[in-house]
């Protein structure tokens, strides 16, 4: 025999049981209660219209709800919780977090950009000038942070300990604890690397690399053998910030890896160690490949991808076509350290860019300065970017720049940067400039700014389309220096009413103002 539950003591006294037992069994094998019934509001259930016993029934459970519910007990209230911990950081400034609300709300202004463009600029801005955020905004950051990952950082620094005391309270914001500052020596710093996501462990390590550079090492360590192998070779990216002899061995140990793509980074990493070993193996073999004779670089490629060329990273296949002697010539030139061919040449990066390169039959300037590009790169050694990048090639002329001009360009320091790519748009326009912009920091510097106001008016002129330009246009509105809304201002009122370029200004301009207008609430 089934065990029954028993009916709860109000389910009798209300008549609830006997509507469900109609409910499940059918009013036509079970009467509606009637007046006689338990329940004080069933004595009025002659005024319910039994016409329709269903509708009846739906009409009986609907007083006997209103009539528990407005008959309920209200519960004890519970504590209060203990208030957020104080903030001493200064008061945003009124006008800031008026327009901060507007930011967060996403509501576009007239002839502006997209405002949720603008926001990580805002809040980093805010962010190096101490400020915390009005107690009222804290939950709609949250709510933002959370749909996008990369505020995280600076919402949860602005939101301070109010922010961790919300996030313990609503289960939606949990990531504020994992990206807490604190949280690298605190109790949850060892969670997070066990139970969290994996882009929170990456984040994680590497704020824990940049404190404590061996106990991120060791940390990695400690998982490493369980860890997959993609998640393995980002990982290992982390180790760039800090990298220092003590990380060679367990380098080395990864070059046996099983992945190949492991190999291949902690391949690289060695090379940018100076005086690892590997760079001392890979420096012999370019000895071997690359020799000053006379005024001339005699390039005598390896004639086959040994094992221990393998061991170090470099594949015996070409991934891209070139032919295996040139492709293993490259990658061992690319590890050398750059310092080997002045030292062993005694000539500086620009007098052997100079010099010819061949083996007797064919050329090999383009690939000794690719690889040497790639060194460049790979151990940021500003003198040798600066050499290979060279100056600006004039119009119609390519010039020998090797490898991507913006990695090079990536490797000098800002307002060379910036001095450069002014030069390039002045000289070449728009149409290549994407890349070379990108690389420049921002706000782009006054001379810069000028340059890419000049190449768009040119462009213009020239009835190009606006969309042609739409990726350099969308940095502009981001990247373009807010003294540069005058001269935008004028582009706009020069070009033809009711055009695509005229509301393309008008539209950067008013995102100029926007933004002039943004930081000076926040110095204000």
């Amino acid at each position: 025999m089934r065990p029954t539950t028993p009916t709860p003591p109000h389910a009798v006294a209300d008549g609830w049981a006997e509507l469900e037992t109609a409910a499940l069994l059918g009013t036509d094998r079970r009467p509606l209660p009637g007046p006689a019934g338990p329940s004080a509001l069933l004595a009025a259930a002659g005024a319910v219209d039994r016409t329709d016993p269903a509708a009846a029934l739906l009409d009986l459970a609907a007083l006997t709800t209103v009539r528990r519910r407005a008959g309920a007990r209200a519960l004890p209230a519970p504590e209060l919780p203990e208030a957020a911990p104080p903030d001493g950081r200064r008061e945003l400034p009124a006008a800031a977090a008026r327009r901060l609300e507007v930011l967060v709300g996403g509501r576009a202004a007239a002839g502006s950009a997209n405002l949720a463009e603008l926001l990580p600029q805002w809040l980093g801005a805010a962010l190096e000038r101490g400020y915390r955020l009005p107690s009222a905004l804290v939950p709609a950051l949250l709510d933002a942070a959370r749909a996008r990952s990369e505020l995280r950082s600076e919402v949860v620094a602005l939101a301070g300990p109010l922010g961790r005391w919300l996030a313990e309270r609503n289960p939606d914001w949990r990531f504020v604890h994992r990206t807490a500052a604190e949280s690298v020596a605190g109790p949850a710093g060892p969670q997070i690397w066990q139970e969290g996501l994996f882009a929170e462990r990456v984040t994680h390590l590497a704020r824990l690399r940049r404190e404590r550079p061996a106990e991120a090492l060791e940390l990695l360590g400690s998982t490493w053998g369980t860890e997959r192998a993609e998640d393995r070779v980002l990982f290992l990216d982390v180790l760039q910030d800090g990298l220092g002899p003590a990380d060679e061995p367990f380098l080395e140990a990864a070059l046996t890896d099983r992945s190949k793509n492991v190999r291949a980074t902690a391949a690289e990493l060695l090379s940018t160690l100076p005086g690892s070993a590997l760079a001392t193996r890979m420096a012999e073999r370019a000895r071997t490949a690359v020799r000053l004779e006379g005024r001339r670089l005699a390039v005598s490629p390896p004639v086959e991808c040994d094992a221990g060329m393998q061991r170090d990273g470099i594949p015996p296949k070409s991934p891209t076509g070139r032919g295996e002697r040139a492709w293993w010539f490259g990658e061992i030139v690319a590890a050398a350290p750059l310092s080997l061919w002045p030292a062993d040449t005694g000539l500086g990066p620009e007098q052997l860019l100079r010099l010819p390169v061949g083996d007797g039959e064919s050329d090999w300037t383009d690939d000794l300065r690719e690889a040497w590009a790639r060194a460049a790169v790979r151990q940021q050694d500003a003198d040798w970017a600066r050499a290979l990048l060279g100056p600006v090639p004039r119009p119609g002329h390519p010039g020998r720049t090797a490898g991507s001009p913006a990695r090079l360009l990536s490797v000098l320091p800002a307002p060379e940067r910036a001095a450069w790519a002014a030069a390039f748009v002045r000289a070449h326009g728009l149409g290549d400039a994407f890349q070379l912009l990108g690389a420049c920091a921002t706000p782009w510097t006054p001379p810069l700014s000028t340059a890419v106001v000049a190449a768009l008016e040119r462009a213009a002129a020239s009835g190009a389309y606006p969309w042609s330009h739409s990726g350099v246009l969308g940095m502009t509105e981001r990247a373009l220096a807010p003294e540069a809304a005058p001269a935008v201002e004028a582009l706009a009122a020069d070009a033809a009413p009711d055009t695509a370029w005229a509301e393309t200004f008008t539209r950067l301009a008013g995102t100029l103002r926007f933004r002039a207008a943004m930081l000076a609430e926040l110095d204000g």
